[in-house]
Protein backbone atom coordinates (compact mmCIF):
# COMPACT_ATOMS: atom_id res chain seq x y z
CA UNK A 1 0.00 0.00 0.00
CA UNK A 2 2.45 2.30 0.67
CA UNK A 3 4.87 1.95 -2.11
CA UNK A 4 1.13 2.93 -4.41
CA UNK A 5 1.10 5.65 -2.74
CA UNK A 6 5.24 6.84 -2.87
CA UNK A 7 4.21 6.32 -6.59
CA UNK A 8 1.10 8.69 -6.90
CA UNK A 9 2.27 10.92 -4.89
CA UNK A 10 5.80 10.78 -7.67
CA UNK A 11 3.27 11.43 -10.34
CA UNK A 12 1.14 14.32 -8.49
CA UNK A 13 4.74 16.26 -8.48
CA UNK A 14 5.92 15.66 -11.42
CA UNK A 15 2.70 17.04 -13.19
CA UNK A 16 3.04 19.95 -10.77
CA UNK A 17 5.98 20.63 -12.35
CA UNK A 18 4.69 19.85 -16.03
CA UNK A 19 2.14 22.25 -15.55
CA UNK A 20 4.40 24.95 -13.71
CA UNK A 21 6.60 24.63 -16.86
CA UNK A 22 2.92 25.23 -18.94
CA UNK A 23 1.91 28.34 -17.05
CA UNK A 24 5.52 29.90 -17.48
CA UNK A 25 5.30 30.18 -20.87
CA UNK A 26 5.44 33.95 -22.25
CA UNK A 27 2.69 35.10 -24.96
CA UNK A 28 3.07 37.96 -26.69
CA UNK A 29 0.17 40.96 -26.39
CA UNK A 30 -1.96 41.98 -29.13
CA UNK A 31 0.26 44.19 -31.83
CA UNK A 32 -0.97 47.66 -31.13
CA UNK A 33 -0.34 48.07 -35.41
CA UNK A 34 -2.62 44.28 -36.22
CA UNK A 35 -1.79 42.33 -39.46
CA UNK A 36 -4.15 42.49 -42.49
CA UNK A 37 -4.77 41.62 -45.99
CA UNK A 38 -5.63 42.68 -49.09
CA UNK A 39 -6.43 40.97 -52.04
CA UNK A 40 -7.48 41.04 -55.61
CA UNK A 41 -10.16 39.74 -55.87
CA UNK A 42 -11.72 40.96 -53.05
CA UNK A 43 -14.68 38.47 -52.73
CA UNK A 44 -14.42 35.81 -50.59
CA UNK A 45 -16.23 33.67 -53.23
CA UNK A 46 -12.84 33.99 -55.71
CA UNK A 47 -10.66 31.67 -55.03
CA UNK A 48 -8.17 32.27 -57.09
CA UNK A 49 -6.72 35.56 -56.65
CA UNK A 50 -4.36 37.90 -58.92
CA UNK A 51 -2.34 39.72 -55.90
CA UNK A 52 -2.39 39.73 -52.16
CA UNK A 53 -0.79 42.68 -49.86
CA UNK A 54 0.34 41.51 -46.36
CA UNK A 55 0.84 44.50 -44.21
CA UNK A 56 0.24 45.78 -40.91
CA UNK A 57 -1.85 48.54 -39.48
CA UNK A 58 -0.35 51.74 -37.86
CA UNK A 59 -3.34 53.69 -36.02
CA UNK A 60 -3.20 57.61 -36.12
CA UNK A 61 -3.55 58.17 -32.23
CA UNK A 62 -3.86 61.70 -32.21
CA UNK A 63 -0.43 62.04 -34.43
CA UNK A 64 0.08 63.67 -37.35
CA UNK A 65 0.41 61.56 -40.90
CA UNK A 66 3.35 63.98 -41.92
CA UNK A 67 4.93 62.60 -39.25
CA UNK A 68 4.13 59.07 -39.61
CA UNK A 69 4.56 58.86 -43.49
CA UNK A 70 6.30 62.05 -44.01
CA UNK A 71 6.48 63.00 -47.64
CA UNK A 72 9.33 63.04 -49.99
CA UNK A 73 10.81 60.02 -47.82
CA UNK A 74 10.87 55.79 -48.92
CA UNK A 75 8.20 54.64 -46.27
CA UNK A 76 7.40 50.63 -45.70
CA UNK A 77 3.72 51.09 -46.54
CA UNK A 78 2.58 50.13 -42.79
CA UNK A 79 4.17 49.31 -39.76
CA UNK A 80 6.85 46.76 -38.47
CA UNK A 81 7.69 44.74 -41.34
CA UNK A 82 7.74 45.93 -44.91
CA UNK A 83 4.08 45.02 -46.53
CA UNK A 84 4.80 42.00 -48.78
CA UNK A 85 2.65 41.95 -52.14
CA UNK A 86 2.34 38.61 -53.94
CA UNK A 87 1.57 38.64 -57.71
CA UNK A 88 0.19 35.11 -58.72
CA UNK A 89 0.39 35.97 -62.32
CA UNK A 90 1.75 38.32 -64.48
CA UNK A 91 0.47 42.14 -64.21
CA UNK A 92 0.47 45.65 -64.73
CA UNK A 93 0.91 47.69 -61.89
CA UNK A 94 0.40 51.32 -62.89
CA UNK A 95 0.59 50.40 -66.59
CA UNK A 96 4.00 48.70 -66.05
CA UNK A 97 4.20 45.14 -66.72
CA UNK A 98 5.21 43.10 -63.30
CA UNK A 99 6.63 39.45 -63.13
CA UNK A 100 4.33 37.05 -61.04
CA UNK A 101 6.47 36.54 -57.88
CA UNK A 102 6.50 38.03 -53.85
CA UNK A 103 8.09 41.59 -53.30
CA UNK A 104 8.17 44.53 -51.08
CA UNK A 105 5.89 47.09 -51.24
CA UNK A 106 7.32 50.49 -50.31
CA UNK A 107 6.36 54.07 -51.05
CA UNK A 108 7.05 58.07 -50.86
CA UNK A 109 4.87 60.01 -49.93
CA UNK A 110 4.16 63.21 -52.00
CA UNK A 111 1.53 66.05 -52.04
CA UNK A 112 0.10 65.34 -55.10
CA UNK A 113 1.77 61.54 -56.16
CA UNK A 114 2.75 59.11 -54.11
CA UNK A 115 5.63 56.73 -55.47
CA UNK A 116 4.70 53.21 -54.96
CA UNK A 117 7.84 50.89 -55.10
CA UNK A 118 8.02 47.05 -55.85
CA UNK A 119 11.27 45.67 -54.67
CA UNK A 120 13.12 42.47 -54.29
CA UNK A 121 14.23 42.88 -50.74
CA UNK A 122 11.61 41.00 -48.80
CA UNK A 123 11.23 39.79 -45.60
CA UNK A 124 13.05 43.29 -44.23
CA UNK A 125 12.28 45.15 -41.33
CA UNK A 126 10.64 48.39 -42.32
CA UNK A 127 12.45 50.98 -44.40
CA UNK A 128 15.83 50.74 -42.91
CA UNK A 129 17.66 48.87 -45.51
CA UNK A 130 15.62 49.86 -48.32
CA UNK A 131 18.53 49.75 -51.40
CA UNK A 132 17.16 51.40 -54.70
CA UNK A 133 19.23 48.79 -56.79
CA UNK A 134 16.52 46.16 -55.59
CA UNK A 135 13.45 48.24 -57.04
CA UNK A 136 11.51 46.00 -60.17
CA UNK A 137 8.77 48.96 -60.57
CA UNK A 138 8.49 52.44 -59.49
CA UNK A 139 4.63 54.52 -60.63
CA UNK A 140 3.02 57.48 -59.32
CA UNK A 141 -0.53 56.84 -57.52
CA UNK A 142 -2.86 59.95 -57.56
CA UNK A 143 -3.76 61.10 -54.19
CA UNK A 144 -6.92 62.53 -53.54
CA UNK A 145 -8.87 63.98 -50.13
CA UNK A 146 -11.70 62.92 -48.52
CA UNK A 147 -13.63 64.44 -45.60
CA UNK A 148 -13.91 61.48 -43.77
CA UNK A 149 -10.52 60.49 -41.79
CA UNK A 150 -9.77 56.94 -41.14
CA UNK A 151 -7.82 56.19 -37.68
CA UNK A 152 -6.10 52.79 -38.88
CA UNK A 153 -3.89 52.47 -41.94
CA UNK A 154 -5.67 50.58 -44.68
CA UNK A 155 -4.99 48.71 -48.14
CA UNK A 156 -8.37 47.70 -50.88
CA UNK A 157 -8.72 46.48 -53.90
CA UNK A 158 -12.09 47.96 -56.16
CA UNK A 159 -13.74 45.49 -58.26
CA UNK A 160 -11.85 47.10 -61.21
CA UNK A 161 -8.43 45.90 -59.79
CA UNK A 162 -7.41 49.75 -58.66
CA UNK A 163 -5.19 49.67 -55.02
CA UNK A 164 -6.42 52.16 -52.45
CA UNK A 165 -4.40 53.72 -49.81
CA UNK A 166 -6.12 55.32 -47.17
CA UNK A 167 -5.22 57.48 -43.81
CA UNK A 168 -6.41 60.06 -41.99
CA UNK A 169 -7.98 61.84 -45.20
CA UNK A 170 -5.29 61.06 -47.73
CA UNK A 171 -6.54 58.75 -50.69
CA UNK A 172 -3.82 56.89 -52.97
CA UNK A 173 -4.90 55.00 -56.02
CA UNK A 174 -2.83 53.16 -58.57
CA UNK A 175 -4.60 50.37 -60.96
CA UNK A 176 -3.90 47.19 -61.16
CA UNK A 177 -4.50 45.29 -63.90
CA UNK A 178 -3.89 41.70 -66.40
Amino acid sequence: MKKSTFISSIAFVCLLLLSANVNAQKFAKLDKSPLDIAAYPSSYKEPNKTVKIIYSRPQLKGRELSKLAPNGKVWRTGANEASTITFYKDIKVGGKSVKAGEYSLFTIPGEDTWTIILSTDVNVWGAYAYNEDNDVLRVQGKVSTSKESIEAFSMAFDKDGTLFLAWDKTRVSVPFTE
